[in-house]
């Protein structure tokens, strides 16, 4: 059993009746040979491919992330190797995220902040988030649990999916996200929350953000290829839109000298939106117990349509 790494070695797994060897994406071209299972630890890592012709050997593959556009090219599609994922490990920070997004945008965090730095006492109202509407792109996990905690806060939530539902137990009504401008107009708040897959790299695009309402806040803690950055900064420099709170960027880190970190009314995070104290210590012990199940000869939890690029299940 083969754990890649980024330095950092995963804790609780000593006990795994299995030889582990540990490396780097520097030494996997060596050390995955003869390995039946992979544990992505790195789970930015695109280091897979390039050792694809040592992995003969391999079995199955645990990525450490609900995620795995990073993970996934066409030989592993096409081969038997089974995908496991860290699905419903950061459901609840994620969700916590966005509500903290939300209040944050709604009570005007960001000049509050600018207010205090100059010492300048300046009252003035705000909003409240009760009856405030927010549109989840992703009905998966994530998004359900988005979906909860903002209904329980008072707010108006609909979800954005692959399949229109009338009548969802989470988020009541769920419209096609493939027509996702002709519903963008309707929310204060658009989240996005869905993997990224052929049909949602993109999605938000000039047409959704020119739908969306001149005071309206977009959240993204999905994949930065999902909006159209470009697009993106200009509504926001146009003031067509309200504000945007990102985790997530088409290049990441953000590059020092790129317009986003200027850009008016932008709250701007390191790809963080799911990193509470203790996450990897939830993750060890997510693969570990999926270990044991593969070292027993039973099914596996969280396998990924690999077709799909995600664990099937509600629609994202």
């Amino acid at each position: 059993m083969l754990c890649a790494t980024a330095g950092d070695r995963p804790p609780g797994l000593e006990d795994l009746d299995a030889e582990l060897r540990f490396c780097t994406a520097d030494g996997l071209a060596e050390a995955v040979r003869g390995a039946r299972a992979l544990l992505l630890w790195d789970f930015f890592s695109t280091a897979v491919a390039d050792v694809w012709d040592q992995a003969a050997d391999l079995e199955w593959i645990h990525i450490t992330a609900a995620g795995v556009d990073t993970l996934l090219f066409d030989e592993l599609r096409a081969s038997e190797v089974v995908v496991t994922n860290a699905r419903g490990v950061f459901d609840r920070p994620l969700a916590e995220y966005v509500l903290g997004a939300v209040l944050a945008h709604a009570k005007d965090s960001r000049t509050s902040f600018d207010l205090q730095r100059r010492r300048e006492w300046r009252h003035r109202e705000t909003r409240g988030i009760t009856g405030a509407t927010a549109l989840v792109v992703g009905t998966g996990g994530i998004g359900r649990e988005i979906a909860r905690l903002l209904r329980a806060a008072g707010m108006v939530v609909r979800g954005a999916g692959r399949r229109p539902v009338a009548d969802d137990l989470d988020f009541g009504e769920i419209v096609d996200s493939a027509t996702l401008s002709a519903h963008a107009g309707w929310c204060d708040h658009l989240i996005l929350a869905a993997p990224l897959t052929p049909a949602t790299r993109g999605l938000v695009d000039a047409a959704v953000l020119a739908a969306m309402k001149p005071d309206a806040h977009l959240v993204n803690i999905a994949r930065g290829p999902m909006v159209d950055e470009a697009a993106l900064l200009a509504a926001l420099t146009r003031g067509e839109i309200g504000g945007a709170t990102l985790d997530v960027f088409d290049t990441e880190p953000l590059p020092a000298d790129h317009p986003l970190w200027d850009a008016p009314n932008v709250t701007i995070t390191a790809h963080m939106s799911a990193d509470v104290i203790g996450w990897r210590d939830v993750l060890a012990a997510q693969f570990a117990a999926n270990a044991r199940r593969w070292l027993a000869g039973e099914p596996l939890h969280n396998v990924v349509d690999k077709a799909l690029g995600f664990v099937p299940g509600a629609a994202p």
